[in-house]
């Protein structure tokens, strides 16, 4: 099954309003989810709080903000996170990431962290968040009037989780979320970052520029996935591609459309038409270097919607990519089953 994605960063836009208008484009696509950038030094709206303001304006596809772990009590995200797939009704995600230095000093915190110290937290976070979306067993909730009985407290269980630097007890504040696990996404392309992703990411994110890197990438991710004790076939790799579908069908020369993506500072891009990259995704795919593509446009409102009325129309007249969503869950989307509650599997307390 072919998995697309697609960003939908508005640099400079405060109104929720632009970020609204791509997500129901991408929706009207098929697309399997959507994700908004942020850090804590980035202007603009707080990405979460955005991808909420565009739940209730979209019914099917999935929402994916970043959340840093770096600066951020984990108590407080794994609860943001699972509201946001509350009020979609089982349609979030959460995009791992890490702060730079620069924000660290905005937040007061003077002395820089290494790298990998901050990914080693960050999979601390991860590993937290599942504990305490698991602390509230199916069925815990009864809000029973003619008992009043409320909570089912046999259901409740203590997480009591210590990381590096921090720690939390639980049960969390509110019930398990709809898709017991929001999907956990991770940009696996930097070396600190590839543990993480293989140990808890649903859908890494790679960086690619021919399809022999994107299957090495694959390969060494669910080689570790593997080697974590994970099933590899849960762990979704796509890549990610810069698009600048600007210039129509000129682009045969190689390092453009034609020759494949290019590397530039910000990653692979392609640049060319919606059919020539059709042409790519297809090929790449079904040599089953990936699992799918994670779109992030030059130019937002138009290259997204070169991307869906071109590229996945196209990919849909193929039989390549589908044309309705065949549930109502980025879970279902991903083709991933949602995650046994540890607690309720084996009565465990921490």
């Amino acid at each position: 099954m072919l998995h697309l994605a697609g960003a939908v960063d508005l640099p400079g836009c405060l109104d929720a309003g632009g970020h609204v208008e791509l997500a129901r484009l991408a929706e009207r696509g098929g697309l399997d989810f959507v994700t908004l950038d942020d850090s804590s030094a980035r202007p603009g709206p707080d990405a979460l709080a955005v991808l909420s303001r565009v739940a209730p304006a979209t019914r099917r596809i999935g929402l994916v903000p970043t959340v840093t772990t770096t600066h951020t009590e984990p108590f407080r995200v794994q609860a943001a996170v699972a509201t946001l797939d509350r009020v979609s009704q089982g349609r979030a995600g959460w995009r791992i990431d890490v702060s730079a230095e620069r924000e660290g000093r905005l937040s007061g915190h003077r002395s820089p962290v290494p790298a990998d110290a901050l990914w080693q937290q960050a999979g601390e976070v991860a590993e937290a968040a599942g504990k305490l979306w698991d602390s509230w067993e199916d069925g815990a909730e009864i809000r029973s009037a003619a008992t009043g009985r409320c909570l089912d407290r046999g259901r409740l269980h203590r997480v009591d989780f210590t990381g590096t630097g921090f720690s939390v007890r639980g049960p969390s504040t509110a019930p398990r979320p709809p898709q017991g696990h929001p999907v956990r996404v991770v940009d696996a392309t930097g070396g600190p970052a590839r543990e993480v992703a293989a140990r808890y990411a649903d859908v890494a994110l790679v960086h690619a520029t021919t399809p022999a890197q994107a299957a090495a990438a694959r390969g060494e991710l669910r080689a570790r996935a593997a080697e974590s004790g994970r099933n590899p076939e849960t762990l979704r790799v796509l890549v990610s591609l810069l698009v600048d579908l600007g210039d129509g069908e000129y682009a045969a020369e190689p390092g453009l459309g034609g020759g494949g993506p290019r590397s530039t500072a910000r990653g692979p891009l392609y640049r060319g038409g919606p059919v020539g990259l059709a042409e790519l995704v297809g090929a790449w795919h079904a040599d089953g270097v990936t699992d799918g593509f994670h779109f992030v446009p030059v130019a937002p409102r138009r290259d997204l919607e070169r991307l869906v009325n071109g590229t996945v129309a196209l990919l849909q007249h193929r039989g390549l990519f589908r044309t309705f969503y065949p549930g109502g869950t980025l879970r279902e989307h991903l083709g991933l089953a949602p995650p046994a509650d540890r607690y309720a599997v084996t009565g465990g307390t921490s």
